[in-house]
């Protein structure tokens, strides 16, 4: 799995999630974009004019043989060379958790693009909190199945704490969908407790 890739237990739902937020003929920006998969449909399916960022040279590479505009790169350097609002979209699967700054990245991608799709693991998940009090361990779940020792993740957070790292940084979230049990849940109650993970769409305010 790439440093930036969608993990392939969630691959099919979170594609379809994002493609169900970005409008056809969009321009998309995918950071973190992996063997291009999701480039691939929304440029096929979509009809979108499509760019992506990726870290692992592999990946990259598998990437450009479909056919992908790929550029490799670290988020974590920043996106200084991308031209201001020159995407409708940017997106950022199962990643945000992963960069030494998620605030700053979150605020460079909404300069470069109108909107921003984020899916993030939710850490408030019942079973989280559940093995830490009963076992005192660092959790392991299908959507975390990392030891703590190899986990690529750098940063814990909740529903809750997205939703005040919005709040921070002014930026309005126009969507948020609960992820329980492989469905896309919206409105649905106990969401902090219940889903493994959320996707979320936001905009400057």
């Amino acid at each position: 799995m790439s440093r930036y890739g969608v993990p392939d237990t969630t691959a099919a739902l979170t594609d379809r999630l994002i493609m169900d937020q970005v409008g056809r003929s969009s321009r998309v920006l995918d950071l973190g974009c992996g063997d291009g998969r999701l480039l691939c449909r929304l440029r096929d399916e979509s009809e979108c004019s499509v760019q992506g960022i990726e870290l692992d040279h592999r990946q990259v590479v598998e990437a450009i043989s479909k056919g992908m505009p790929v550029i490799q790169a670290d988020l974590d350097e920043g996106l200084d060379e991308v031209p201001e609002n020159s995407f409708d979209f940017a997106v950022l699967s199962q990643t945000l958790q992963q960069v030494r700054h998620p605030q700053k990245l979150l605020t460079r991608m909404l300069r470069v693009a109108r909107r921003v799709v984020v899916l993030v693991p939710n850490y408030g998940h019942w079973r989280i909190r559940i093995q830490i009090m009963l076992h005192g361990r660092a959790p392991i779940t299908g959507s975390l199945p990392y030891d703590w020792y190899n986990t690529p993740n750098l940063h814990f957070m909740s529903m809750l704490d997205f939703r005040d790292l919005c709040h921070q940084i002014k930026v309005r979230v126009v969507k948020e969908i609960p992820i329980i049990h492989g469905q896309a849940v919206i409105g649905a109650w106990g969401a902090n407790i219940r889903a493994d993970s959320a996707l979320y769409v936001i905009e400057r305010e």
